[in-house]
């Protein structure tokens, strides 16, 4: 059987399999016709008529008036703690770093005079501990206090539609779940039913829906794989990939494959998993081709091992940048919608290289112990590599402007945010924009043209992830991240895994599952919600808030298991060698560590670091 035969048929040839997709069909639409639970009317009550008693609640409680009669600047104050109160900022100290361009992102009225007013007031008549007693009476009102049988006609219409919008969040979760794990249907289709569903149940406008579907995210994962095009058309990436084992390699296959690692893992924190995986595939096949003997014709665990080790150090490196994956984008875009905290490109590499430095090593003593190749010497492969070095010949023009402005774009993704913060920037750009910016310049400069973008980028990707950020974004605007938030906790409250190192085990174990069953961007849409909500309800304002968003960026990397998990599993097992079984052999063994490296990193190094001035949890 040639190659080519045994690639199987890709998710975009399919057509719909309409006896499975018929199933999550039919179940969102029983979900939807099922009466409200009760718990659905609580949040939707807290979401609906919520902020408006809180800020009843504080105008009454601070200038014993109503939000009709006070001062603009009385209300300005009120309006800034219950949005604070929202996002989980409980402490005082926040809610004075607060400025007229954060009121303007959440739509609160402001201006410079009243804005003053407002921080003298609350810098005069609090202390640390009233302003945080008063911040968690508030929000114990709304949490515990409010009641939907208690409201009046129009509060009750309000919170009906608010439950409305939570029952069709998880029914399209339900769907949408369903159609990732059979792929009953292709999955860019499933990204366009997810604003299908919005739109024909009311839950967003037209205009609305077409919004939602492009974010910075989007932008970085199209212009990601817009220059990954120009290096492979350049052949920068041969280049380099051959350049470096020429340098570096050695002949026995066990060092080999950790210069593989060592190589391939830090580089998928800055280059697309699946570009990086495409690259060095063909150097895998050609070391396992050339180095067979007449005396060993095949070699099946040697061809396993090298081709599994490409697919390994891609999942493992990256979580180790924002670019390494737009799991990684997805955490930080709602991190900042929901809290308000931003983490930017340098600081997310500080946090999370230390795990894949770490995970380095370990994937390589799994991957040695789990496959036992016979032939250990690859000399001879070696020295065909050499020779097709040395065909290519000198570096040409076409090949150095692609890689300056490859290194021009990582320099931008590690600065951008320091340098805004330093005023050398006048706005924010973002690591979408510098990408797609990175390749407009490949464009402008000659080395691809329209051509090239249209028929080689996988552009049912982008819609892929934008379906996933509009899913995302639902389940927590809409509050059902929050019901399901609740419900865990209530869930494992009586098993003491409620808060804290227990709690993260938990998020992280479930979306290291779900990660393996469906796309990891798609995972850490679903679950990054659920988890910040979680973090919310029982650590505000704390650590707990970033740490949990980027621990479940890596849980969401945790695909080792299944062909289905990441783009690179996928495109490794295209070269024939491996059989389904050959990732649960190694995947299995790699999950369980892990989840036991990320929650050390979570209780020393992260613990111990801390995070922008943040208490503790």
């Amino acid at each position: 059987m040639t190659q080519q035969a045994k690639k199987k048929v890709t998710g975009y040839d399919k057509y719909v399999d309409w006896k499975l997709f018929i199933f999550p069909v039919v179940i969102c639409i029983v979900i939807l016709l099922m009466p409200t639970p009760k718990s659905i009317m609580d949040v939707g009550t807290e979401y609906g008529v919520g902020p408006k008693a809180v800020i009843s609640h504080l105008t009454q409680q601070l200038f014993n008036d109503t939000p009709a009669n006070v001062s603009q600047w009385q209300l300005l104050t009120v309006n800034m703690m219950e949005q604070n109160l929202q996002m989980g900022a409980m402490s005082k100290a926040r809610l004075l770093k607060r400025n007229e361009k954060w009121c303007n992102k959440y739509k609160i009225p402001v201006d410079s005079a009243n804005l003053a007013k407002a921080m003298t007031y609350v810098k005069e008549n609090f202390t640390d501990e009233a302003f945080r007693k008063t911040m968690m009476d508030s929000m114990s009102l709304r949490r515990d206090t409010l009641s939907y049988d208690t409201l009046g006609e129009k509060d009750k219409k309000i919170a009906d539609k608010r439950s409305w919008n939570i029952k069709v969040a998880v029914a399209t979760m339900v769907f949408v779940v369903f159609c990732f794990v059979t792929e009953c249907i292709p999955l860019p289709g499933v990204a366009f039913c997810i604003g299908l569903i919005l739109v024909f149940t009311n839950v967003v406008s037209r205009q609305q829906v077409a919004m939602f579907y492009w974010s910075d995210a989007c932008w970085f994962i199209m212009g990601s794989l817009m220059f990954a095009v120009a290096f492979v058309k350049t052949g920068v990436d041969k280049r380099v990939c051959l350049l470096i084992f020429k340098r570096l390699a050695v002949p026995n296959v066990r060092w080999i494959s950790l210069i593989m690692i060592m190589i391939i893992a830090p580089l998928a924190a800055f280059i697309s998993d699946h570009a990086l995986a495409a690259m060095f595939l063909p150097i895998g096949i050609l070391l396992y081709q050339n180095s067979l003997t007449d005396e060993i014709p095949e070699d099946p665990e040697l061809a396993k091992m090298l081709m599994i080790t490409i697919a390994m150090a891609c999942n493992i490196g990256g979580f180790g940048a924002p670019s390494g994956g737009a799991r990684n984008v997805i955490m930080m875009t709602y991190l900042e919608d929901m809290f308000g905290f931003d983490i930017g490109y340098f600081q997310w590499v500080s946090y999370a290289m230390p795990f894949v430095l770490c995970m380095m090593p370990l994937t390589w003593i799994v991957l040695n112990w789990r496959f036992k190749p016979r032939i250990t010497d690859l000399r001879p492969a070696m020295d065909h590599l050499k020779r097709e070095i040395n065909k290519m010949g000198s570096w040409n023009r076409h090949q150095i402007i692609a890689l300056i402005i490859f290194l021009v774009m990582v320099f931008g993704w590690f600065t951008e945010k320091v340098f805004y913060d330093m005023g050398i920037y006048p706005v924010r750009l973002g690591i979408g924009v510098l990408a797609v910016a990175g390749a407009m310049a490949y464009l402008l400069s000659g080395i691809v043209n329209w051509r090239d973008y249209q028929e080689k980028v996988d552009w049912g990707v982008v819609w892929l992830y934008a379906g996933a950020i509009i899913f995302g974004r639902t389940l927590d605007e809409t509050g059902a991240a929050y019901w399901m938030a609740r419900s865990v906790i209530d869930f494992l409250a009586p098993l003491g895994m409620d808060s804290g190192i227990p709690l993260m085990l938990v998020n992280n174990g479930l979306t290291a599952v779900l990660t393996n069953l469906m796309a990891d961007g798609p995972a850490a849409a679903a679950v990054g919600p659920i988890s910040l909500n979680m973090a919310g309800l029982v650590h505000p304002g704390t650590t707990f808030l970033p740490f949990i968003a980027m621990s479940t960026a890596a849980a969401s990397s945790f695909a080792y298991c299944l062909i289905i998990g990441t783009p690179p599993n996928a495109i490794v097992y295209a070269s024939g060698y491996l059989e389904p079984k050959d990732y649960f052999k190694v995947g299995a063994v790699m999950w369980v560590v892990a989840n036991v490296m990320l929650i050390l990193l979570t209780t020393v190094y992260w613990g111990y670091r801390g995070f922008g001035g943040l208490p503790g949890f």
